[in-house]
């Protein structure tokens, strides 16, 4: 008879994550307050300003300085190594699961080196972002092969979002593969009451105008233009709508800029902080723009479909798959775009708010949490105890 399965520590690195961060931040904090929840001990280190450590509902947070990644916005990066490693060797890891395939792959030669079983997690497409970043489609297909490739080598298990994200290490032939979809927090981002989405209408659209809402990083790779773009399609085809921007980033002044020269109707809110404020936004909108191809979760646009919200997504991007009937696909363009929200209208609202949740519900965060962990080998701890703290941290 075996006895209670033991606590296991899983410590978790990170970069391109800021206080501000979207999708890959909340996907950290859910995975690791679910792994806390299931009995195990979760670490998460990430970049900074400076060097700090705290208790979170994720468990440790410690954050060692990292250098700002110029014309990122403020994405910082764990570029001493000998740092990390020295965090590491201190923290002494049971798991270790590791989100940046490109500066923190060296990792995986580590945690091998100390018998430690690890995770890479591919949190996006690597051929979509180097094209994104300007690498001709055949050189970007190439080099994201021979990084694919290294990746697989170094870690024991590659976790992909979506099988669109699997696809290239598919390709390649990569076996240590596990599919773990991410969730949705279905309590928090839920649709609103009728009376509040007509009060939060009222702070961006008039009565008879069509709200939408782009809720994401702008950076070059999530293409946000897209949606100013969209919107200047619609009012040159006599549709009255007025777009909300939800977020920051680099391209933010450029967008402005834009959007102020065509005389468009677009309010520029920076980082919305409240999971409540952000989940009203999402539900009083008719419709939420997901222009980023190279999503392969797609955070925001799940999170819009908790809200009863349907969305229009890149076609290029996992999300067609993910969001089914409760979106519809888009060509890469502004009109594309401006298509696809004439379409979702063109639904009955009730029928098109039902359908988004319904589709949301298919997500929840539990389900995402046990597949990570089987990733990890990873057995919830079914006679809780409490977990010794990490070595160092009082």
């Amino acid at each position: 008879m075996t006895g209670p399965r033991r606590p296991l520590r899983i410590v978790r690195v990170a970069n391109f994550v800021t206080p501000v961060s979207g999708g890959l931040r909340t996907a950290l904090r859910h995975l690791g307050a679910g792994y806390r929840e299931a009995g195990h001990v979760p670490v998460l280190l990430v970049p900074g300003e400076r060097r700090s450590e705290e208790e979170t509902d994720q468990g440790l947070v410690v954050t060692l300085p990292g250098p700002v990644l110029p014309g990122s916005g403020g994405y910082r990066l764990l570029t001493d190594r000998q740092a990390v490693a020295h965090e590491l060797t201190r923290l002494a890891p049971d798991r270790l699961e590791v989100s940046d395939r490109t500066t923190l792959r060296w990792t995986g030669g580590w945690a091998r080196r100390h018998g430690i079983r690890s995770v890479m997690v591919s949190h996006e497409s690597a051929a979509g972002l180097l094209r994104a970043w300007g690498l001709p489609g055949p050189l970007a297909g190439a080099a994201a092969d021979r990084l694919n490739g290294r990746t697989a080598r170094a870690y024991d298990t590659v976790v992909c979002t979506t099988d669109w994200a699997a696809a290239e290490f598919r390709r390649l032939g990569v076996r240590n593969l596990a599919r773990a979809p991410l969730g949705v927090d279905l309590a928090t981002m839920r649709p609103p009451t009728a009376d509040q989405r007509v009060d939060d209408r009222a702070r961006y659209a008039e009565p008879g105008q069509a709200l939408l809402v782009l809720c994401s990083r702008l950076s070059p790779e999530k293409h946000p233009e897209r949606a100013v773009d969209a919107l200047a399609d619609l009012r040159a085809r006599r549709l009255p709508a007025v777009l909300v921007v939800a977020g920051t980033g680099p391209l933010r002044s450029r967008l402005a800029a834009r959007a102020a020269r065509l005389g468009l109707p677009v309010h520029f809110l920076g980082h919305v902080g409240g999971r409540d404020a952000l989940a009203r936004l999402l539900g009083c909108a008719d419709v939420v723009l997901a222009p980023g191809p190279v999503e392969t979760f797609g955070l925001a646009a799940m999170e819009a479909l908790a809200c009863g919200t349907p969305v229009a997504v890149s076609r290029s991007s996992a999300l067609p798959g993910l969001v089914g009937p409760a979106g519809v696909a888009a060509e890469d363009t502004g009109a594309g775009f401006a298509d696809a929200v004439l379409e979702l209208l063109a639904r009955p609202e009730a029928d098109r708010r039902r359908t988004a949740r319904i589709r949301a519900e298919q997500y929840g965060w539990p389900a995402a949490v046990a597949a990570f962990l089987a990733a990890h080998a990873a057995e919830p701890v079914t006679t809780l105890g409490t977990a010794p703290p990490p070595p160092g941290h009082k």
